[in-house]
């Protein structure tokens, strides 16, 4: 049987049971729309590879990690000092979670200011949405995980803000402590949801966003067609510039993981005073040094309380962006949206470098 035949035979086979030739079909015709926010559309494909780099590292320390109070401490100085190249997947871990979430906010704004949520997309809105909750959950139940005196110290804080909450908050904190206080049963809470429950649900919700995705194609800037703008092929035009893309990416990680490696510090000590201080990781600062500027009393209300509900609020009306985005002419509030997309940039921007420098 001729070489040709033979392959095309097993194409066929493969074809039958797998349908991988629709796949290929969706990628020959899938295009990208080239126009001054083009740019934006790689964040969408780094989030994703950092995501990928988070699952290959996560599982080679799971392989060394004892997720219990005795041992998590010095199975992670294990690997640092003793498993080779240990401490630098370590690092590459510790600094992709960074740039995972960082990614995330870039590519949660170009969708706001290229109007990416608009009809029929909020689904899209709502799935990227709680995926960057997740990569937040993520970055929180993680930092927990080297039972070190920062991060035992900054989990007391945020589980303290959660019992704050009223009616569902102390609750809600004993059961991601496992009790009334952060202890053992906290850490292997936190090791489940950040092996186990969290990846299922992001792994689900990532499909879903993607599929998406597909289905709607890319976006175009609001107010113009998508035939009077050119296009180039999704593959291999656009997917080879990703790649390189994501060396480039890769090679900031290197770097990073390298010269900065990220640091152990001391085990955890219940009994120890918190260190002087002592904060949560950029992605949260914002919001903690908010509530620290909030006078402890605000006429009847708990200034930590009316902070948190602020922030509640503001979170709802985020996620609702798509809805409130329209009016009820069906016009698109463009400028609102932008104006509204600014002004959290400037705030979060300006009270994380206000909470790391005070």
């Amino acid at each position: 049987m001729p070489a040709t035949d033979l392959k095309n035979k097993t194409l066929d086979w493969l074809d039958e049971r797998t349908g991988w030739r629709m796949v290929r079909d969706l990628a020959d015709h899938k295009v990208v729309p080239i126009h001054a926010g083009t740019a934006w559309y790689y964040f969408g494909g780094i989030t994703l590879f950092l995501l990928g780099i988070q699952v290959i590292t996560g599982v080679l320390l799971l392989l060394y990690y004892r997720p219990s109070v005795a041992e998590a401490f010095d199975s992670v100085r294990f690997i640092m000092t003793r498993v080779q190249f240990g401490w630098l997947i370590r690092s590459i871990h510790s600094w992709s979670a960074n740039l995972l979430i960082l990614a995330a906010f870039v590519h949660m704004f170009s969708v706001v200011f290229t109007h990416a949520y608009r009809r029929p997309r909020e689904l899209t809105w709502l799935t990227g949405i709680a995926l960057l909750g997740l990569m937040l959950g993520f970055g929180f139940s993680g930092y927990l995980l080297p039972w070190n005196q920062i991060s035992y110290f900054a989990t007391k804080v945020g589980t303290d803000m959660a019992a704050s909450v009223p009616i569902a908050g102390p609750a809600a904190a004993r059961f991601l402590r496992g009790g009334e206080e952060v202890g053992a049963a906290t850490l292997t809470r936190f090791f489940a949801f950040h092996v186990m429950i969290l990846p299922l649900i992001t792994l689900g919700l990532v499909g879903l966003h993607l599929l998406l995705v597909q289905k709607h194609g890319m976006s175009t800037p609001s107010g113009v067609s998508p035939s009077q703008l050119a296009h180039m092929k999704f593959f291999p035009n656009f997917f080879l510039r990703e790649l390189v893309i994501w060396y480039g990416v890769l090679a900031v990680l290197g770097t990073l993981a390298a010269i900065f490696p990220w640091e152990l510090g001391l085990k955890a000590d219940p009994f120890a005073s918190a260190p002087a201080g002592i904060r949560p990781e950029w992605y949260f600062l914002a919001q903690f040094y908010t509530l620290k500027l909030i006078p402890s009393h605000v006429w009847f209300f708990e200034g930590e309380l009316l902070g948190l509900l602020g922030f509640g609020l503001l979170a709802a009306g985020w996620v609702a962006l798509p809805f409130w985005a329209t009016g009820r002419n069906g016009e698109h509030r463009a400028r609102l949206v932008t104006a509204v997309g600014v002004f959290l940039i400037c705030y979060l921007a300006t009270f994380t470098i206000l909470g790391y420098l005070k």
